[in-house]
């Protein structure tokens, strides 16, 4: 991890890089072939035990160290793609929280979150809103001390697994009457708990990487006041800030990705026999080995610039859009470079690389999808021209 010397880095998380690298060689065995809700259940056990989960969840008074959550991530998805995964959905899911939550809600659920015994998610996306979250429908109506919800949401990480929702809905604050319902505004969040009544797991979706994903409906489900997360109508805001704590780490997650397929890469060229040499030796070989690894060093630069901007505190709008586009697009690449490496044996299930292929595809979408990352990029280079 020669990255570990660059100036972005203090000893801390030199350190911890190091530690959960040697843990995850140790301890990190996931048996693919079994349940995957079973397996994300014990993944985030273990990884709470061991305190990983610790640096994605804010304690009272604590920031979200963007640079350990981003080598987190990188380490966990260069050991094992669905590690990565629950930690990740452990932050994103209560990242809320931790930025807006009362005392109460905060007690109530990020120690719980942080020892692994409470599974989070984000319900943000819908039918016909996803990458425009401003097009959202599900509504949360006003009635006494409650809120009662009615909509759906799709495309949910941990959808069906998890034990509370970070769920967005529209309360109408600001919406001019008879106008059609769209903009950033009246969005509010709320916490709502796995078996709450009206609350429903319409369908779970497989996609080509083995994560748990759903399709919530909700038809007249009351939620109590006390379960909003900051003021009414300031959800939009809050859902945006905790996308911007987390897309960076996205980055890194496929920057961990694209170092493992450069590493598996190596070791083919190196080892399989071609023409009565090695693959290694074809400068065809060595200038996609080089492609590969220039890619995989300009990802980590960008990615861990970002990070340690938005650890000063500064604004990564488009920093984070460029190192969420860069990196998901250029471990796409690299991890079908390693795929072409090993030949017949690249496509074949159970492979390193094969699994690599599937893991990947979904980075390019999730958390604002690559064509999303180009219009921020472009948009907050003109504001600033």
């Amino acid at each position: 991890m020669d990255h570990l010397d660059w100036p972005f880095f203090d000893t801390a998380h030199r350190e911890l890089a190091t530690a959960l690298d040697a843990w995850c060689t140790a301890h990190l065995q996931v048996d693919h072939a079994a349940d995957v809700d079973a397996q994300c259940r014990t993944l985030v056990a273990q990884l709470g035990a061991a305190g990983w989960l610790h640096h994605a969840v804010a304690g009272e008074g604590e920031a979200i160290d963007t640079r350990a959550i981003c080598l987190i991530r990188e380490t966990l998805a260069r050991h094992d793609g669905l590690a990565d995964f629950v930690f990740a959905m452990q932050g994103l899911g209560s990242g809320a929280i931790s930025l807006q939550g009362t005392p109460q809600q905060r007690q109530r659920y990020l120690p719980r979150v942080a020892r692994g015994e409470m599974l989070a998610a984000f319900a943000l996306s819908e039918p016909a809103a996803g990458s425009d979250v401003a097009a959202m429908q599900c509504r949360a109506v006003a009635d006494g001390d409650d809120y009662v919800i009615d909509g759906e949401k799709t495309w949910i990480s941990n959808g069906g697994i998890a034990d509370f929702y970070v769920l967005f809905a529209r309360t109408g604050e600001g919406e001019a009457p008879g106008t059609p319902v769209r903009g950033a505004r009246g969005i509010s969040a709320f916490i709502v708990e796995a078996g709450t009544p009206g609350l429903e797991i319409a369908e779970r979706i497989d996609v080509i990487a083995p994560h748990p994903l759903a399709r919530l409906r909700f038809a007249g489900c009351r939620v109590p006041r006390s379960q909003m997360l900051g003021a009414p109508g300031e959800g939009f805001k809050l859902a945006m800030r905790t996308l911007d704590v987390f897309r960076t780490s996205v980055a890194a997650a496929a920057l961990g990705f694209g170092r493992r397929a450069l590493q598996e890469g190596l070791a083919q060229a190196q080892a399989r026999p071609m023409f009565g040499a090695r693959l290694a030796d074809l400068p065809l070989t060595q200038a996609r080995l080089a492609d590969m690894a220039c890619t995989v060093d300009s990802s980590a630069l960008l990615v861990y610039r970002a990070a340690w901007l938005r650890d000063q505190g500064r604004t990564i709008t488009k920093e984070a859009a460029m190192a969420k586009l860069m990196a998901t697009e250029g471990a796409q690449r690299v991890i079908d470079a390693a795929v072409q490496l090993f030949g017949g044996r690249g496509v074949r299930r159970g492979e390193i690389v094969e699994s690599l292929y599937r893991e990947i595809r979904a980075l390019r979408i999730y958390e604002g999808a690559s064509e999303v990352q180009q219009l921020i990029i472009g948009r907050e280079l003109l504001k600033h021209s």
